[in-house]
């Protein structure tokens, strides 16, 4: 006798099957996938390197690659941030050759994209607005609700940067990555090897994130096809970064590291740039495995849910850690939570804590998605998707598959 599923089981399959028909056949699914692999390893990198010490009455943050430097290729495996640019920049591009060609004007364009990128923020100033006025009032020290604050709201530097490129992506389409690429290097060599102000480094904002974007417009135009251009990336990339580190004095880490001298990544150095155009290019050299991976409906079901909450997930991971660490509290100095992040003790136990890490962003995302997807739709409703795949133009699904 055939055994049969489990209701959670067939509920799971029937939903991802659902999605695999109501998404558009000539979609590229290797973009979702790629954009949802780089905002989860910017979330398990996170989570992974930020540590909240409890110091008597205070909260203070903490890096395990200051007392454990050798721990720096964690760094190295989701420090993801280029790739999420480079796959921006490739959809941006194509979202707005698309819009000019039914006519649309860039005004609606711009609203239509940063409507989506700054949904969610609203909820997460006024959430941490109201939570840092009553720390205070309870009487916590500046130095905790300092920390705190920092770390809810670093995310939003991201969107600042990533909402300029896109504004600027009509002028960026036909930029080559190179000429950002020269003035992160001159920048480098002016602030570090002629003794230039630090502050100069702040432009390398700009130009260090410009350069993956501009590779993703170089994408669009058909420029990075070939394998040959993945390879030329990821082995240029990697070497050059090599070098940087072994004989330029750049950090090994290509995240910030409290009390280290330089970051690569606060501002981003050259090393940074170099690390994420090997990045760029393993990407590139993985879009046919991915293309083939999502044709797995329960693959591409988790992937393109990813995507539906992207900057959710992205701006409420670190509240996730956060409050999880503050409830840990009521139950004492709990190890890889409140802890030192000294030694493998703690990245044991630090590894334990990342399934009540997703929990609580699960929390998060259920209380505040709305922000980004909108309010639910009654049942029977039809989906964007499943409207689109079955009743639209040639030219109406075009617009949403680059959307």
């Amino acid at each position: 006798m055939r055994e049969r599923p489990f209701p959670v089981k067939a509920a799971v399959r029937r939903a991802a099957r659902t999605i695999e028909a109501s998404t558009p056949a000539h979609r590229d699914r290797a973009v979702d996938a790629l954009r949802a692999f780089a905002i989860l390893g910017v979330v398990l990198g996170h989570w992974l390197v930020t540590a909240l010490v409890a110091d008597g009455g205070t909260l203070r943050a903490a890096s395990p690659l200051a007392h454990m430097p050798w721990l720096a290729p964690v760094s190295w495996t989701f420090q993801t941030l280029a790739v999420f640019f480079m796959v921006g920049g490739h959809v941006a591009t194509k979202s707005h050759a698309s819009a000019r060609a039914r006519g649309g004007t860039y005004r609606a364009w711009l609203r239509a994209r940063l409507s989506r990128l700054f949904g969610p923020v609203a909820a997460l100033l006024a959430l941490w607005t109201t939570t840092a006025l009553c720390l205070l009032l309870c009487g916590a020290s500046l130095v905790t609700v300092r920390t705190l604050v920092k770390l809810a709201l670093s995310p939003l530097w991201f969107l600042l940067v990533f909402a300029a490129l896109t504004a600027a992506t009509p002028l960026l389409a036909r930029l080559g990555p190179l000429w950002p690429l020269a003035v992160v290097l001159h920048v480098d060599l002016f602030r570090f090897g002629l003794g230039g102000p630090s502050w100069l480094g702040w432009v390398n904002v700009a130009a260090g994130w410009l350069v993956p974007y501009t590779l993703g417009a170089a994408w669009t135009r058909g420029e990075l096809e070939r394998p040959r251009a993945g390879w030329v990336l990821l082995t240029g990339g990697a070497v050059v970064t090599a070098v940087l580190v072994a004989w330029a004095g750049y950090p090994a880490s290509m995240v910030g590291v409290p009390d280290e001298a330089v970051s690569n990544l606060n501002p981003p150095t050259l090393a940074a740039v170099t690390f994420g155009l090997a990045q760029c290019g393993a990407a590139l050299l993985l879009r046919d495995r991915l293309r083939g991976a999502m044709r797995r409906p329960l693959a591409w079901a988790a992937v393109a849910l990813v995507n539906l909450s992207a900057m959710t997930v992205f701006l409420w991971h670190q509240t996730a850690l956060m409050a999880t660490t503050a409830t840990g509290l009521l139950a004492g100095r709990l190890p890889g939570l409140h802890t030192v992040p000294d030694g493998l003790g703690w990245v044991g136990a630090r590894l334990l804590w990342l399934p009540v890490f997703a929990l609580a962003l699960a929390v998060c995302w259920v209380a505040f998605r709305t922000g980004e997807q909108g309010p639910r739709r009654p049942a029977g409703h039809r989906s964007r998707v499943v409207r689109v795949h079955h009743r639209s133009t040639p030219t109406e699904a075009k617009a949403a598959r680059d959307a």
